[in-house]
């Protein structure tokens, strides 16, 4: 573990500094990065998930199970946090998508009532402290051949956009060290890319797919000059989504 944080002390961060207002500007599909880099990727990977049962594994407020409910999926949604899953099981109330949410720690999955047929865990990996016995539960959920995708802060590019907009290029000091990275809302926690890949691999998954999106030229001319060092994100990835299959 890259510093003395635990996995409860990130929750309850995440639990105090989450607002409504926050929640209710994602609901629909995330924010700006995740609607043009994240989203689109994770869909593609995952394929037609229709009639299949899906794990939106640490699922914040919900936008993406209700986007895999919207393709015909059947979700169970988990969330550590108690401010973000009310808020997901509220919005499912008033949507009636069948998007059944627990409130649990990844760490501790409880009975969700059989195997997966693929599991997604988006943006959450790096936001947990002790995060391999996260990424365990999520891949022992899955049925044989089951698939899972996650996506992370990409670990060479973290600070992409404040570096950008500051130095006009993005520039790095370290990169094998484990060491947390405070942010607005919670601390990330630095890992190489090695560290997600050899554990996917000791957990018996077979690699599909290692993407790093770069965001539209023309997305980002719009959005300048409101989002200055946006334009980073078309030179370099700031985000690593994977794709891997559970051994048949």
């Amino acid at each position: 573990m890259a510093s003395s944080w635990t996995n409860n002390d990130a929750i309850r961060q995440w639990n105090i500094s989450t607002t409504r207002k926050a929640m209710e500007a994602s609901a629909k599909d995330g924010d700006f990065a995740k609607r043009h880099l994240v989203n689109p990727v994770l869909l593609r990977l995952l394929g037609d998930v229709r009639g299949l049962r899906v794990l939106d594994a640490g699922c914040g407020n919900g936008y993406f199970s209700r986007m895999l409910a919207e393709y015909g999926a059947q979700v169970v949604g988990v969330e550590p946090t108690e401010v973000m899953s009310a808020f997901a099981r509220e919005k499912e109330t008033e949507s009636r998508q069948g998007v059944t949410y627990v409130q649990a720690d990844l760490t501790r999955l409880p009975d969700l009532g059989g195997l997966f047929d693929a599991a997604v865990c988006s943006m959450v990996l790096m936001a947990i402290p002790d995060w391999k016995p996260a990424m365990r539960p999520c891949v022992q959920a899955l049925r044989p051949g089951g698939l899972f995708v996650f996506a992370v802060v990409h670990p060479a590019f973290e600070q992409l956009w404040g570096s950008r907009r500051e130095h006009g290029e993005y520039r790095t000091r370290r990169y094998l060290a484990e060491y947390e990275i405070v942010g607005p809302s919670a601390s990330d926690f630095h890992r190489p890319i090695s560290a997600y890949l050899n554990e996917l691999v000791s957990l018996g998954c077979r690699l599909r797919e290692f993407a790093e999106p770069g965001l539209d030229p023309a997305v980002a001319a719009a959005a300048q000059p409101g989002i200055a060092g946006i334009d980073g994100y078309v030179h370099l990835p700031n985000f690593l989504i994977v794709s891997a299959e559970v051994a048949s």
